[in-house]
């Protein structure tokens, strides 16, 4: 039989966040990143229900360290980080131009 030698190398792991902190990382997350989090988003990304994720949303609204917009088609409330709020649009705004450009030369050729 081998000798194996005993796992001390294994860290411990920090506690484990709550939905609240999951759900405010994941939009920080998006947010240096250039994107909105629709609030759809959260109820099926952290398997919670549609209350739940309201309630997460309307803390994290009135906390201060969020805002919202609602989107111009769809009417749907988008988040992101306070103070990002035009530039993520432009970004959008960019991003949006940038695929019907690549859409338009996909068609002449």
């Amino acid at each position: 039989m081998s000798d194996r030698k005993p796992y001390r190398n294994f860290k411990k792991r920090e506690p484990n966040q709550t939905v609240e902190q999951k759900v405010e990382s994941f939009i920080m997350r998006n947010s240096k990143s250039g994107f909105f989090t629709k609030v759809s988003t959260i109820s099926y990304k952290f398997e919670v229900s549609e209350d739940k994720a309201w309630s997460i949303v309307g803390e994290l609204l009135s906390n201060g360290s969020f805002e919202s917009i609602h989107d111009e088609y769809s009417g749907e409330m988008k988040l992101c980080e306070y103070g990002k709020k035009y530039e993520i649009m432009e970004l959008e705004r960019k991003r949006k131009k940038e695929k019907y450009k690549t859409k338009k030369q996909a068609i002449k050729k």
